[in-house]
């Protein structure tokens, strides 16, 4: 069976506008990710500790047959290919790649879930998820566009 899924790439460290181009660009090869697509990039204050430099965020879409632990491996793999290192709750990052829908599941597992807690506190995920798919309900009902319309950008700009 094929699943929507939509995930969150955020990184600030080392060349996070690069990074997130080409681990899009990754994602997008995977033989297991169908029909992506990716918004375009914004830059973001750091979320949690403000001693980190500003990250590039971007929102992906794509079809898969994959199961959530399955796809959340080939994330995370993913994610150390780029150097990815798990430090401090909310620390700076070379890769970030976060699952926030599968499907319309909601899963509740030790390693995993979804949808994603914090998308509708987060103006990095909700304003390219609602430029990829404004008519995307969230849990709460509302579709994304009109969720992206009442949160504060906190400075947040498009950068390509």
């Amino acid at each position: 069976m094929v699943h929507r899924c939509f995930i969150g790439l955020g990184a600030n460290l080392e060349q996070p506008l690069i990074t997130v181009q080409r681990a899009a660009e990754v994602l997008a090869r995977h033989p297991a990710l169908h029909n992506w697509r990716c918004s375009s990039l914004y830059q973001s204050k750091p979320m949690g500790p403000q001693d980190q430099p500003d990250y590039v965020n971007a929102v992906a879409c794509f079809d898969t047959e994959l199961q959530p632990l399955d796809l959340l491996d080939t994330l995370q793999s993913i994610e150390q290919q780029f150097g990815r290192l798990r430090g401090r709750r909310w620390g700076p990052r070379t890769l970030d790649l976060d699952l926030l829908f599968y499907a319309n599941e909601n899963i509740n597992h030790e390693r995993l879930t979804v949808p994603h807690p914090g998308i509708l506190e987060r103006e990095f995920v909700l304003i390219p998820l609602a430029e990829l798919a404004p008519d995307l309900l969230l849990p709460t009902g509302q579709t994304a566009a009109v969720a992206a319309q009442q949160i504060p950008l906190n400075d947040l700009c498009k950068v390509v």
